[in-house]
């Protein structure tokens, strides 16, 4: 009988996040650079008598508020968890008998990645458990069809950059490690909403946006958006000055004008001197990059009462 696992379910931020063309598929193309943060959920598996049991406790947090006020954790076969375990088990052929305990502390519908954290953490779990049963390529590809953001959070990197559906990646080295200041408002914004709202906004104005290209190294195949994909150079990636002339996030203006309070905290984030400060994926997160302690934890000050907040740091180079 296998040994029970517990396993890490790190949140994640994008540093930038561009949304190109429609594919093949009808899903959108997008390129983004993901770093994890030190703050996480925890998942632990066990074998179980027969099937899939999940219980979640929601534990107390810096973010904890958010979540209280938002929908309910999902306890059943919706919740990602479930979803992973059902796909790995399928995967094997195998009939499911596991026992999943889901300590959560990350909120929903903040693009934080907490759900997808959560479904990598229980992919990466059952492989331990099977003694890798299913291999690297095979575990990535269940990762993939799960959600965009799952391939990241099943990576051995503290970064990466991500592009085709999020499940194309190249390992980064991390920047070094900064302090972050995340600001979680009282509402969700749902990623099938953010992306209607962008293509209704681009349809309206028939404009893609605009934003700095990633500094060049040579060519990645035939891959990436609109054929020949040039991939960035890793030295420049792993520079805090670099990574602030990159930072742009295409679902800002649709999800700002929409919700203009975010709008207005992301440019108070930029006079605390936050350096980058962006919407983490689709929302409704905001966070800002500073240099120290003392200026993040200043800024922290001025939010009080506002947005929910939480204070941490990047994590470093592996």
């Amino acid at each position: 009988m296998p040994e029970p696992v517990r396993v890490a379910a790190h949140a994640k931020v994008n540093l930038r996040l561009r949304v190109l063309e429609t594919g093949a598929s009808g899903f959108h193309v997008i390129e983004t650079l993901f770093l994890r943060l030190a703050l996480r959920d925890e998942v632990e598996l066990a074998p179980g008598p027969s099937g899939i049991r999940l219980t979640v406790e929601e534990e107390p947090g810096p973010l904890a508020g958010p979540m209280r006020r938002g929908e309910p954790v999902p306890r059943g076969e919706t919740n990602l968890c479930w979803r992973a375990a059902e796909a790995y088990y399928r995967a094997l052929d195998h009939e499911p008998a596991l026992d999943i305990l889901l300590r959560k502390r990350l909120p929903a519908g903040a693009g934080l990645g907490g759900g997808s954290a959560d479904a990598a953490a229980v992919l990466r779990g059952l492989e331990a458990m099977s003694g890798e049963a299913l291999g690297a390529a095979r575990l990535m590809s269940l990762a993939g069809r799960l959600g965009s953001d799952v391939p990241f959070a099943l990576a051995d990197a503290p970064a990466a950059l991500g592009w085709e559906r999020g499940r194309r990646l190249l390992p980064l080295p991390a920047p070094p490690p900064r302090p972050v200041l995340i600001l979680v408002p009282e509402f969700a914004v749902a990623t099938a909403e953010a992306y209607r709202w962008l293509d209704e906004d681009r349809a309206a104005t028939a404009r893609t946006g605009e934003a700095p290209a990633l500094p060049e190294m040579g060519g990645g195949g035939d891959d990436g958006p609109g054929g020949a994909f040039l991939l960035p150079s890793a030295d420049r990636l792993a520079s805090w000055e670099e990574l602030d002339g990159l930072a742009v996030n295409d679902f800002e203006a649709p999800v700002f004008a929409r919700h203009p309070v975010l709008a207005g905290w992301k440019a108070e984030l930029h006079e605390a001197g936050a350096r980058p400060a962006l919407l983490s994926g689709s929302g409704a997160a905001l966070f800002g990059v500073f240099h120290g302690e003392a200026e993040r934890d200043e800024a922290a000050e001025r939010f009080e009462g506002r947005p929910d907040v939480a204070v941490l740091h990047t994590l470093g180079p592996a």
